[in-house]
């Protein structure tokens, strides 16, 4: 999204001038290189001049850009790829590099982005434009520095450049400074009130500042824009905008607490079509959280319990459940907002090993947790369906927090590199669909995708591989088997979380099995439930203690793990 286009200095007029190409010239030579040419058209068009083989090097290499122009705008980047490649080995040109690297980017592969849009700069002269697809990736990435670095450099050659403006004010936002960010975008939208996408990115300085009712105002004018004439920058991903619009007002609706109007939103979100990482991810978090919201509708109306027979003894409950709890102590909400923890500790399974001490350590997190003021939603002991909603209704609570954290112990393991976490009431069946008696990771990782909030994620989940010599089905004919311990996840916040940031931490590194220790808890929640409430650390130093605590605990045999977009200093526990 709010990519540009570089187009190459080969003149249409000098492309079609070979005689033995009269006949088609006036037809096909300006439907492959206009740049308004609708998507199917160019491509055709480009198809048939390739098929004529009448041209070669840069001319070929100039029909070879134009069709990867036109895959473009279809948001068919593989293709976009391989005919940029075809023109970069005919003639290398600053135009095809830069289109090939927006490719990448849209694709999700940022390290091949960034090469690409350096190998265009050092063919030079130096680009505003290439500077500005560079910065697009380094925020991807959430290197912000740098990102700004380049939107500086956009800028300084072209002062006109909105989507530079509104690019840089959403790093300064993501650092912290959203009177800079405000300044940069309201400059944005100065420059040209028509465009959508600079509303979008105010509209969530709106909505971290906790003015509502003006996010709401931005994201709905930046729907009728993009409703009333398409988004003319032919490197727009198609639908992107449309798509980012509606996910940020849903999001504004649920904040406000209209649920009605943001299941409305979320479901448009569904409706675009996707073709960009951005929006892919979008659409996962606007369907986890509509689902949510959908949920909460069909949920009976709670009444009150009558008080049970003092002759009539309950029964043990097969799960335990805590609903948050009031903060223990006050917190300074002007300094760290609501915060929020879901804490579960899963050991008593039926038909996989039995751990003795997850329930252990999630009290004594849960515990940790409360001292230093957050609310905590504790499960202990859940089987699927109690797991699933003990998850959902922390998710919807967690869409007004500032912070949340998630915790847990208890069996996990990854199946075809997706993280899922195993329910006591589990049973690995050969032939059956396994994962859908777990709960996916990534769920759990799109439902708080969001750019104003920070979310810690901490998992005692690879105490052995419960499905190990046992097979799973992931569908009719692929077979699969459970890896051991966790995997690294592929990315952090689904890939969208351009703001507060993610940090993911595993009890051990990825591929490894953690201890469950010989004592009440494990080594990793032992030296996390001493360290977390550690007043004034902040927690990746946090997490560097307990890494070192396990360390010398297990002899080595075990060494935590964690990665991280955070952008700046947290602090669970104040000083």
């Amino acid at each position: 999204m709010r990519r540009l286009l570089l187009i190459p200095a080969l003149l249409a007029a000098l492309l079609w001038s070979a005689p033995c190409f009269a006949q088609a010239r006036s037809q096909l030579g300006p439907l492959c290189t206009t740049e308004t040419t609708p998507a199917d058209q160019m491509i055709d068009a480009c198809t048939k001049i390739i098929a004529l083989k009448v041209f070669s090097g840069e001319r070929l290499a100039t029909i070879y850009f134009w069709r990867a122009v036109g895959w473009n705008k279809k948001g068919n980047y593989a293709q976009v790829i391989s005919d940029a490649t075809e023109a970069l080995r005919l003639k290398p040109s600053t135009a095809v590099y830069n289109l090939r690297g927006s490719a990448y980017f849209d694709k999700g592969e940022y390290d091949i982005a960034i090469a690409d849009f350096n190998d265009a700069l050092r063919m030079g002269p130096p680009s505003g434009i290439i500077f500005h697809n560079r910065g697009n990736v380094y925020r991807s990435k959430g290197d912000y520095a740098k990102a700004i670095a380049d939107y500086d450099a956009a800028i300084k050659a072209g002062p006109k450049s909105a989507f530079s403006y509104q690019n840089r004010g959403a790093s300064k936002r993501a650092l912290g400074d959203l009177d800079g960010a405000l300044a940069d975008i309201n400059e944005a939208v100065r420059i040209d009130p028509s465009l959508p996408q600079p509303l979008i990115s105010r509209a969530v300085i709106w909505r971290a500042k906790g003015e509502i009712e003006r996010a709401i105002a931005d994201t709905s004018e930046a729907i009728r824009l993009a409703k009333a004439k398409a988004p003319v920058n032919i490197m727009t991903p198609p639908g992107s905008v449309l798509i980012s619009a509606y996910t940020q007002r849903g999001l504004s609706y649920e904040a406000k607490g209209d649920a009605a109007l943001a299941k409305e939103d979320y479901a448009s979100v569904l409706e675009g079509v996707a073709s960009d990482a951005g929006s892919k991810a979008n659409q996962a978090t606007a369907k986890v959280r509509l689902a949510l919201l959908k949920e909460a509708d069909a949920a009976p109306r709670k009444t009150a319990a009558a008080p049970a027979a003092e002759s009539s003894p309950a029964a043990p409950p097969a799960a335990s459940v805590t609903a948050p709890a009031p903060p223990a102590a006050p917190v300074r909400a002007a300094a760290t907002g609501r915060r929020v923890a879901l804490v579960i500790g899963n050991g008593a399974y039926a038909h996989v090993k039995a751990l003795p001490n997850p329930p252990n350590d999630a009290r004594a997190i849960a515990r940790s947790l409360r001292d230093i003021g957050f609310t905590v939603s504790e499960g202990l002991d859940l089987d699927r369906g109690t797991m699933q909603k003990t998850i959902n209704d922390f998710l919807r609570e967690a869409a007004r927090s500032q912070i949340a954290v998630v915790y847990y112990a208890g069996h996990g393991v990854q199946v075809d590199g997706r993280n899922y976490l195993v329910p006591v009431d589990i049973e690995f069946k050969p032939g059956s669909r396994a994962t859908d008696a777990m709960v996916d990771m990534d769920t759990i990782m799109a439902g708080l995708d969001d750019q104003i909030r920070t979310n810690i994620l901490i998992l005692d989940a690879c105490r052995n591989n419960p499905m190990a010599p046992q097979q799973a089905s992931a569908g009719p004919s692929r077979g699969i088997e459970a890896g051991s311990g966790l995997a690294a996840p592929a990315s952090l916040g689904s890939g969208s979380t351009l703001g507060a940031g993610t940090l993911i931490a595993l009890a051990t590194a990825p591929g490894q099995v953690a201890l469950d220790g010989e004592g009440a808890n494990s080594p990793f929640s032992a030296a996390l439930s001493r360290h977390v409430g550690t007043p004034g650390l902040e927690v990746q130093q946090m997490l560097t203690r307990v890494r070192a605590e396990v360390v010398a605990a297990t002899k080595g045999k075990q060494v935590p793990w964690s990665n991280s977009s955070l952008l700046g200093e947290v602090y669970l526990a104040e000083q």
